[in-house]
């Protein structure tokens, strides 16, 4: 490289043989700022020639950066551990520890965030096109660069980095998107049923600082008696794996329906199941099964560990809280038990996972809570249904949303037998 005229801050190769000392500030000059420039620099170079010259370039280029030096691949890496990840780092391709495309690979692997810029001599100009194949971002070569091609060098070497690291995160994302349309094919199932004569509405929404959907799930099934049976339940946790769990229990619970398998002993063969597809012994799920008899006057409830439902009738909107059994996976070797209520004529249930209640509406723990809940369905009673679930979620998420909303999934069902013609 051609030494520059320009005053340089260190002049002393015996302050260049510091690993991890920093070694210049380069000075403002005619140069305007970019607001890409990388803040700092690492210089991994045993030549102190080589180094003061790659000094005095940065110095008459105008990027204002912090630049370190590392005479050795160890050294580098020392330095990336205990000083972090600088903004681009300067690599000479023959190190006393390390030489050719191995440095490259292995700075890579150090600081796979920072772009890097491979310095190399004329004669070996192949060198720097094998580096960039192998992941640099762009080389110099030594002493054929003036101050205008290191500075375009380094800029275009961070420039490049961003956009590299913007588009694997779009690929994550996008990998993610089809991810969750995946879970939500299995999370969000169609009703099935014989007659049209049931009223059925259902909303899912996803918490908000969830990346992927949780275990929340619901089902609804008419059999051939004319039974219609329900779920919702809840997989403790979030993301990907108690999704896949909600999934599995929700089709193996459809399935043990459809097999006329009796209330109890379906959920202790959908605990068995839960076990032995959890991660490990805290993952536990809640659910309410209901079931409602042909004759349209009774209905049937099983909880375990599952919050309470909304009974909605022509005198309005109440909470029932029956007796309930444990949440699945907690408690080994117990059973759980069904309890039938009278239906009024043109009632409704409401079932629904915590995550609606659960959101802060004041100061400190202070949370919304099934009652609170209840009071406002009871606002919402005269709405038609659909507009009376949406308005049920959108008047919770209102209520948290001074205090960072609903963070948990939200799933509801609403349904019941629709007035005789």
């Amino acid at each position: 490289m051609t030494a520059s005229t320009g005053a340089s801050a260190l002049r002393s190769p015996g302050a260049l043989h510091i690993p991890g000392e920093p070694v210049v500030q380069a000075a403002a000059d005619q140069h305007p700022a970019w607001p890409g420039d990388p803040q700092t620099l690492l210089l991994v170079e045993d030549d102190a020639g080589d180094a003061i010259l790659v000094e005095e370039l940065l110095a008459d280029s105008g990027i204002r950066a912090t630049l370190s030096l590392a005479r050795s691949l160890a050294e580098a890496k020392e330095l990336l551990r205990s000083a972090g990840i600088p903004g681009c780092i300067l690599l000479d391709l023959h190190l006393p520890d390390a030489r050719g495309l191995e440095v490259v690979t292995q700075v890579l692997a150090a600081a796979p965030g920072a772009p890097v810029v491979v310095l190399t001599g004329l004669a070996e100009e192949s060198a720097g096109l094998a580096a960039v194949a192998a992941g640099a971002q762009d080389y110099l070569i030594k002493g054929q660069s003036p101050p205008d091609v290191f500075r375009r060098a380094i800029r275009y070497a961070a420039e490049r980095k961003h956009v590299e690291q913007a588009a694997a995160a779009l690929q994550i994302s996008a990998l993610r998107a089809a991810e969750n349309a995946r879970l939500e094919r299995g999370l969000l199932p169609t009703p099935l049923l014989r007659t049209d004569n049931i009223e059925v509405v259902a909303r899912y929404r996803p918490g908000r600082a969830q990346a992927l959907l949780g275990g929340d799930f619901y089902d609804v099934v008419e059999t051939s008696d004319g039974t219609v049976h329900a779920v919702i339940g809840d997989v403790s946790g979030h993301g990907a794996a108690e999704a896949a769990i909600g999934v599995c229990l929700r089709v193996a619970w459809r399935s043990l329906v459809l097999a006329g398998t009796s209330v109890p002993s379906l959920i202790e063969l959908l605990e068995q199941i839960l076990v032995a597809e959890r991660e490990g012994e805290h993952v536990f799920a809640t659910l309410t099964h209901v079931a409602f008899a042909p004759d349209r006057r009774r209905v049937r409830i099983l909880r375990a560990g599952h919050p309470g439902l909304l009974l909605r009738t022509a005198r309005g909107v109440e909470l029932v809280e029956r007796k309930a059994g444990p949440a699945l996976g907690l408690v080994p070797d117990l059973s759980w038990q069904e309890e039938e209520i009278a239906l009024p004529d043109g009632a409704r249930l409401v079932l629904f996972t915590d995550g609606i209640f659960e959101g802060r509406i004041g100061p400190g723990s202070e949370r919304l809570g099934e009652d609170g809940l209840a009071d406002m369905a009871r606002d919402l009673a005269g709405l038609p249904p659909a507009a009376f679930v949406d308005g049920l979620i959108g008047a919770t998420e209102a209520a948290a949303a001074r205090y960072g909303g609903l963070d948990d999934d939200v799933a509801v069902v609403y349904l019941g037998w629709k007035a005789s013609a």
